[in-house]
């Protein structure tokens, strides 16, 4: 949960949004959920209905948002939501710790809510109440999660129907080269980038800077790290606010994996653990760069298991065309101190001290990224595992085990894990290898522009 600090700095509550309303600042509010895909789905509410209403009662959506595919086709194969089982609603319960200003929609404010049946039960598949229980769990621990991620996305100057229309072919993305850390290929975009980050400043999160990366009109803003649930609730905001923004520009970006044969777009998920006052216990004391034997721990698990917890980290076929050598998206499961080629990196030292996980993509849901990483960890705690010595040189031609090269193998490693099925839950397992079967059969069954250049006048 956030604290009373991150509240104040959005500068709304309950009983200053029901003020807002009546004076007519505020006149829609926002409910929403997170879906399998990492996409903010919900409602537009009338400002005074939300506070005379559904503060108190929450509102309904159909089940089928946590059990369609990414073109909201509903799907056969999960057991919460059928055709059999009619297609009911759940409850979309608001958390009123989440609620923020919106300040790229006029008189808008929104929030997150939590899913439940209409009995008060979890809907467990839900992506928020995943992390929650991952939550509570490291808190039965004594400890919580502390939590950074780095989106990098790709700015075109297409708007999104001009790039639909095309087919998303000879786009003109913003930067015609490589301008990673150019001050001159950040400012050639400006105008859309600050009002990015001052629009998610005055959303309540903390922007702390932006860069360009090295694809073309490719950059990155980077936000101050904070409690696990609160961060990814920014993630989701963040993504979808980012995108409305480019919208209003007349532009485009995309947070794909891998949109072309160049660099990919990463999702770079930083995470430390400290106890619940808040004291550091990743580092060994009088070292500051070490880790202490919970660190060690900690990252040994999450090492140990990321081969099955992959679908986690990388949900669609296209987010394993990022793993390709000396692309800076990693390929050996190795840890390694600022070692960019490890798929876990370690860098900090003290309270800082924290571990990088360099697998997830610019497409990955963070709830379930976050999720199972903590996961992954308390397993480490719990079994006294062994982290073993740092990689050093590059781990692209290290001897090692190797993160799956395919959608169809992640899948096999996590529906077959004895750990995701205990950590996470059978059902949990079930409903996301669900997920990712749709997502196979649906490209099998596909015919690309690849196959039609090779195919249509040589074969």
């Amino acid at each position: 949960m956030e604290n009373s600090t991150t509240r104040d700095r959005r500068g709304l509550d309950l009983d200053q949004l029901r003020s807002d309303v009546e004076s007519g600042r505020i006149d829609t509010v926002i409910v929403a959920i997170t879906d399998m895909q990492g996409r903010l789905v919900g409602k537009k509410l009338q400002g005074d209905f939300f506070v005379e209403e559904i503060v108190a009662h929450g509102t309904e959506g159909c089940n089928y948002l946590l059990a369609a595919d990414v073109d909201m086709n509903t799907v056969s194969g999960y057991a919460m939501s059928s055709w059999e089982r009619g297609y009911g609603d759940f409850m979309m319960i608001p958390d009123m710790s989440s609620l923020r200003y919106v300040p790229w929609q006029e008189k808008t404010a929104m929030l997150l809510a939590d899913v439940q049946w209409e009995d008060g039960s979890d809907v467990v598949a839900s992506p928020r109440q995943i992390l929650r229980r991952q939550v509570r769990a490291l808190a039965d621990h004594g400890l919580k999660a502390l939590v950074g991620t780095e989106l990098e996305f790709i700015v075109f100057m297409n708007s999104y129907e001009d790039a639909w229309r095309s087919g998303y072919r000879e786009m003109t993305p913003a930067n015609l080269y490589n301008v990673d850390y150019s001050l001159l290929g950040v400012s050639r975009i400006e105008d859309l980038l600050r009002e990015i980050r001052n629009s998610m400043a005055g959303a309540g999160m903390r922007p702390e800077s932006v860069k360009g990366e090295c694809n073309f009109g490719q950059h990155e803003i980077a936000f101050r790290y904070g409690d696990a649930l609160p961060t990814c609730d920014n993630h989701v905001i963040y993504k979808l606010g980012a995108k409305e923004i480019a919208a209003k520009h007349g532009k485009s970006l995309t947070f794909m994996a891998k949109y072309n044969e160049r660099e990919g777009n990463s999702c770079h998920t930083h995470l430390s653990v400290r106890s619940l006052d808040g004291q550091a216990v990743m580092a060994e004391k009088g070292s500051g760069s070490d880790f202490s034997q919970l660190g060690r721990q900690f990252v040994a698990g999450i090492k140990a298991h990321m081969a099955e917890l992959t679908l986690m980290f990388a949900p669609n076929i296209n987010s394993y065309k990022r793993f390709v050598e000396g692309s800076f998206a990693p390929t050996a499961i190795e840890w390694g101190r600022d070692n960019r080629t490890c798929a876990l990196r370690v860098v900090g030292h003290g309270q800082s001290l924290r571990v990088e996980n360099r697998v997830p993509g610019g497409d990955a849901n963070p709830y379930l990224v976050v999720s199972a990483m903590i996961a992954a960890g308390i397993d480490g705690i719990e079994r006294g595992l062994e982290l073993g010595p740092a990689f050093e040189g590059n781990a692209y031609r290290a001897d090692t085990a190797r993160i799956p090269s395919s959608l169809e193998r992640a899948l096999a490693l996590w529906r077959n894990s004895p750990f995701v099925a205990e950590a996470l839950g059978a059902e949990v397992q079930e409903h996301y290898a669900n997920m990712a079967k749709v997502e196979v059969d649906a490209f099998a069954a596909a015919v690309t522009d690849w196959e039609r250049y090779r195919s249509f006048e040589r074969m």
